[in-house]
């Protein structure tokens, strides 16, 4: 299933999106009870997800695409978790050695825009980088998980881009990762939450970016060096994940910063984040 929150009509609503970049069902509209933002729809995911199937069956609700503007899945996560360090090729374009254990760092939801959203460069900005990653979303709060059991706290995976202010991440702030990453519209999200049973197997996707048409980061997600129940096995210790947290598994190489020369992204670039059976978001930069 591909849960999608978009407006219509001036109201926000969460609905089913029949194909990637098809039509839409909106759920709210045939079942008042159905939450209309994905937050409350996760806080009672089994059933709301089974009503949505159900009204699926039906044939209701179906508006066009052309109608609805498409937001983020979520846009307002309790935790926006980032893995870094997490294919090992990417690690070594930087001449960094592979992590032992999950390397993280966080966004604020202030981060958050949904695809067709321009990302802003304002006057604090220099260096601007692109990082599509693979999220998840959490379905189900959570505490101390083991990793047999994690993958049951997951509602589903979105394509994310962990867009990158270098200069403000690698040359400011003591050298701490987190003001470089959470600039205002720095994690694009979308286009869907795509249920777990709706992908035939999250560690074997196709994961791309592509800038102004051109492909700067081709891998696949079995390159990762932690997969996800890793990663939930490991963060849920220190702090519990709880429903619409979303976490970013980490980029590919072919970032901009380790070209030679270093390649940064300008006002007019398009940059588009893509993942196989889970859909393409594309963006462009646009000064303030």
């Amino acid at each position: 299933m591909r849960l999608v929150q978009f407006e219509f009509k001036e109201r926000m609503s969460v609905g089913v999106e029949l194909v990637d970049g098809g039509d839409l069902v909106d759920l709210h509209s045939v079942d008042s009870s159905i939450p209309t933002d994905m937050k409350n729809f996760l806080e009672s995911f089994e059933d709301s997800k089974a009503k949505a199937q159900r009204i699926l069956e039906s044939g209701k609700g179906v508006i066009s695409r052309a109608e609805v503007k498409l937001k983020a899945p979520i846009y307002n996560p309790e935790k926006v978790l980032c893995g870094g360090m997490n294919y090992v090729d990417h690690c070594r374009e930087q001449n960094a050695p592979i992590p032992k254990e999950p390397v993280f760092f966080s966004k604020f939801a202030n981060a958050i825009i949904g695809t067709g959203d321009p990302i802003i460069l304002n006057s604090e900005v220099k260096e601007l980088d692109y990082e599509v990653e693979l999220a998840f979303i959490i379905g189900k709060k959570g505490k101390n998980i083991k990793e047999e059991d994690a993958m049951n706290h997951v509602a589903g995976y979105t394509v994310a881009h962990d867009v990158s202010e270098r200069y403000w991440q690698l040359q400011k702030n003591a050298g701490q990762w987190f003001l470089g990453k959470t600039f205002d519209t720095f994690c694009p999200l979308g286009p869907a939450l795509v249920t777990k049973d709706s992908v035939s197997d999250v560690n074997k996707l196709g994961i791309r970016c592509c800038v102004n048409g051109q492909v700067r980061q081709d891998s696949n997600t079995e390159n990762l060096i932690f997969k996800i129940p890793t990663i939930i096995a490991f963060v849920s210790r220190l702090c519990t994940l709880k429903c619409g947290d979303v976490i970013l598994t980490g980029t590919p190489p072919g970032v901009g910063v380790f070209r030679k020369p270093p390649i940064f992204l300008k006002d007019g670039d398009v940059v588009q984040c893509e993942i196989d059976e889970i859909g393409c978001i594309k963006n462009q930069i646009q000064t303030e």
